[in-house]
């Protein structure tokens, strides 16, 4: 009994294999011939015999009780594709007489279906992994062909290697301050949909408004690259250009004035413009001086020609005032602008004229108070300028209301009151320059994101 069990399953075995075998060749034309020189069989050839029914107590499935070996292959072939189509038995009938025989998959549906569901049972008892040497194939990925999908797949850049300190000698990544410095550089050269207007505001004299203005304005064109112009908007005589290099002219906005007529013809050019302002090399930005003299006074229609024509040729506008809320170019300005600069040292004085500067922007209306969310604080402090109960009491004041509050340490290139020259700025005064223009960059793109 054992050996005749042994038998058996040597004999199943031998089925599955030839089953197996039998898949992975070509399925054979109709006029293929037989590889043994044969006639293909004829149609009414009879089916193989039925299994016997002792067989039964072994295996689950019948399996037939002859020897399937490799020369009896092209007979078998034979009898699954026939050359009397017609006399063939349907494939469900076939499936019936005898379980061995099975339709032979289409190369299309063999490719879309798992190997396991292209062996008979029998065979996948032998070979439960399928068809030894075949993978399964992989089910179909939806691949989309959106172009931002697409590039949103796409790997992304590799940061670049440090450029400061033991890290940039040794190429390392950068630290966290050197990657912050990118982070903000990277803010305030953000492309904006139109022209914008920052305005650096505070009533009281010595708050250090014109070097902010110019700090702000340097960072901000270093950043960008250029398109920026800060304007000396000074209803009498400011200071900016005793802050600034006389690089080629020595107009100012009383010469620009008079060339309104040309500089507003269609053809003008910003070479035409440029003529009339001073270059500041090291900040990459222009800069539009007030008037030396007291005989000419900027009111608010010269300050609207000018607004106009410098937002025709720049991006970036940063805008100095004077003292005088009350002159009409001052109210123009803050129509104007995008973002309010406050800038102001711990010092009472300076201190509560901010604080005053606000409370009656409070009772101009909705534009007048958003612009005193988005405002920005500047604190920038001469030697000997920071008051610590000033500060203790008035900071909270001043975050609460602001956006944002800034701090420029003292800077002795600042202190000399000279022509201010980024490159000699302390490079901690120009990270702070650069954090100030990062946040104003921030300020400025939510502004834009609300109908004005």
């Amino acid at each position: 009994m054992t050996d005749s069990h042994n038998s058996g399953q040597h004999k199943d075995r031998e089925a599955a294999a030839a089953e197996v075998r039998r898949m992975w060749q070509p399925t054979p034309s109709w006029t293929q011939p037989d590889p043994n020189g044969q006639p293909p069989a004829p149609s009414h050839a009879a089916p193989p015999p039925p299994p016997p029914s002792s067989r039964a107590t072994h295996d689950p499935e019948p399996e037939e009780d002859h020897d399937v070996s490799e020369e009896a292959q092209p007979d078998a072939l034979s009898e699954d594709f026939p050359d009397d189509s017609w006399s063939q038995p349907a494939p469900a009938q076939q499936a019936a007489a005898d379980p061995w025989i099975q339709e032979a998959p289409e190369p299309e549906r063999a490719e879309s279906h798992g190997t396991a569901q292209q062996l008979s049972p029998a065979a996948q008892h032998f070979f439960p992994q399928g068809i030894p040497g075949q993978h399964a194939p992989q089910p179909d990925r939806q691949v989309s062909y959106r172009a931002d999908e697409l590039l949103q797949a796409l790997p992304l850049p590799r940061e670049a290697p440090a450029e400061k300190g033991v890290r940039g000698v040794l190429r390392l990544r950068p630290g966290t301050a050197e990657r912050l410095e990118r982070i903000a550089r990277a803010t305030a050269a953000t492309a904006f949909r139109r022209p914008v207007t920052i305005t650096i505001a505070n009533p009281k004299g010595g708050s250090g408004k014109t070097p902010t203005t110019l700090l702000l304005a340097g960072a901000l064109g270093q950043a960008r690259g250029g398109g920026v112009v800060a304007w000396d908007n000074n209803e009498l005589r400011g200071n900016m250009h005793l802050r600034t290099h006389d690089t080629n002219s020595r107009s100012t906005v009383t010469d620009l004035l008079q060339a309104m007529q040309m500089l507003t013809q269609p053809d003008a050019r910003l070479g035409d413009v440029g003529a009339y302002l001073r270059h500041q090399v090291s900040g990459q930005y222009d800069v539009l001086t007030s008037a030396t003299t007291t005989y000419a006074q900027i009111e608010a229609r010269d300050f609207d020609q000018i607004h106009r024509l410098l937002s025709r040729f720049y991006k970036v506008l940063v805008i100095d005032t004077g003292n005088n809320e009350g002159s009409s170019n001052w109210r123009e300005a803050m129509k104007a602008s995008d973002v309010l600069v406050i800038p102001l040292k711990w010092k009472s004085l300076s201190c509560a004229a901010a604080v005053q500067m606000l409370e009656e922007l409070d009772h101009q209306g909705p534009d007048a108070q958003r612009l005193i969310r988005r405002a920005v604080i500047a604190v920038s402090n001469g030697p000997g300028d920071v008051n610590k109960e000033v500060e203790k009491q008035l900071r909270p004041y001043f975050e609460s209301r602001a956006a944002a509050v800034v701090d420029i340490p003292t800077d002795p290139h600042i202190a000399a009151e000279g022509p201010l020259d980024h490159q000699a700025l302390l490079p901690a005064t120009r990270r702070a320059a650069l954090e100030l223009a990062a946040k104003v960059a921030e300020q400025v793109t939510i502004a834009l994101n609300v109908p004005r």
